[in-house]
């Protein structure tokens, strides 16, 4: 039997107000933070991605429900994308909590902001993220989550390390070729030195989906729901683990490119093969042995789904993204210090990392290089270099209010 595991991330960030918006007083919340462009995105992605596609999971978990084989998914909620589905779209929300009721749904563990804060020498910040997002997830489903995927699958020894002595039963990482070498992916590992469970993500079966689908250039297109289960059904290994940005379906792929007719019967294509079944991250960990260890070395090695290099580099590739984080970093001393829970909560949303992320040069003036088209298509900025300027002076204003407290 080979165990398919299909994983969802969802994430939306709190996008800064352009610095010449920002009021000198106020709620700080509504000085820094672009809310209604918030808002504004988050109704849209709800109704292209997030409301159509809760949709037709839960047919087809219940579709299968009185099966032998079920269908399974599992997902890693930000918190922050969380509190926008609670404040913008309660109907959104709710659709989560059914898809928590089926039974069928994992829920992991992840950092509260979706930040960077794992890649710090201290990781006491790193660690109360973790517990908040417990806590959160504890309270939207009732659902204790018992495998850690971090920030972008960020992962090297020391992550592992800390999420085994938070008590995971296993963690999540990119399965590229720095990690594995000649090995597949598909097969259960653990960590460095550790007994701690690691799932590898298959990014070419995943990328096949989340990236190539609706490109006509392709070899394969178009993607159908019989094609791709055929392929699934012809790789060997233990687990195929297709980890997938939620707004896939939908909104990186409109509905006219039939992403959502390919989701709806891929279930049923794959459950037509004996050999193959659905499981969630914690039961894979539960019923297949590791078959090796992963060493990925955290000074300067660590690895993450992002760009074509999976490293850290999509985030502190630059100097202007190096030099923003030192500053944020700079600023936990004191903000913690100071004891007021919402200087605290405005820093915390400064290390959002899509923040960084906005300031990638990658192939910036070069034509359209992939990863730069990507970053280009996320961002809300005109360039790098607005996108660095504005999070600065941004970041400077509450380090002046920091100062200003605290003499």
């Amino acid at each position: 039997m080979t165990s398919i595991i299909l994983y969802f991330q969802a994430h939306q960030p709190w996008r800064l107000k352009r610095y010449f918006e920002i009021k000198s007083e106020g709620d700080w919340i509504e000085r820094f933070f672009n809310t209604g462009l918030d808002k504004w995105v988050f109704d849209r992605t709800a109704w292209k991605c997030y409301s159509p596609t809760n949709r037709i999971l839960l047919e087809n978990i219940d579709r299968y429900k009185g099966e032998n084989k079920k269908f399974k998914v599992c997902f890693s909620l930000s918190g922050v994308f969380l509190e926008q589905a609670e404040r913008y779209s309660p109907d959104t929300f709710e659709t989560f909590k059914q898809l928590a009721e089926t039974g069928c749904v994992e829920f992991l563990d992840e950092t509260y902001y979706h930040s960077l804060c794992s890649l710090w020498g201290d990781p006491s910040e790193f660690i109360e993220q973790i517990k908040m997002h417990r806590d959160y997830v504890k309270w939207a489903f009732g659902f204790e989550p018992k495998i850690f995927r971090n920030t972008e699958l960020i992962y090297n020894n020391k992550i592992a390390k800390i999420a085994e002595g938070l008590g995971y039963k296993g963690i999540l990482c990119e399965g590229t070729e720095k990690v594995l070498g000649w090995r597949s992916p598909n097969y259960i590992y653990k960590a460095k030195n550790s007994n701690l469970p690691v799932i590898l993500r298959n990014y070419k079966l995943s990328d096949d989906v989340g990236y190539r689908f609706s490109d006509k250039n392709w070899d394969e297109y178009p993607l159908t729901a019989p094609k791709y289960a055929s392929w699934v059904a012809g790789t060997e290994g233990d687990v195929i683990p297709l980890f997938l940005d939620y707004e896939t379906f939908g909104e990186h792929h409109w509905p006219e490119t039939g992403i959502f007719e390919f989701l709806k019967w891929l279930p049923g294509e794959i459950l037509k093969y004996d050999h193959l079944e659905f499981l969630t991250p914690k039961e894979a960990v539960e019923k297949y042995q590791a078959r090796g260890e992963i060493d990925v070395f955290e000074m300067g090695g660590s690895v993450s789904w992002a760009d074509m290099e999976r490293d850290e580099s999509a985030w502190l590739g630059n100097d202007m993204q190096k030099t923003s984080m030192e500053l944020l970093k700079s600023l936990e001393e004191p903000v913690k210090k100071l004891g007021d829970p919402e200087l605290l909560r405005i820093w915390r949303l400064l290390q959002i990392s899509d923040h960084y992320y906005f300031m990638s040069t990658k192939g910036w003036g070069f034509g359209h290089i992939p990863d730069g088209d990507v970053h280009a298509y996320f961002s809300p900025y005109e360039s790098p270099w607005e996108a660095c300027e504005n999070y600065l002076n941004v970041l400077n204003t509450l380090a002046e209010e920091v100062l200003k407290r605290t003499g």
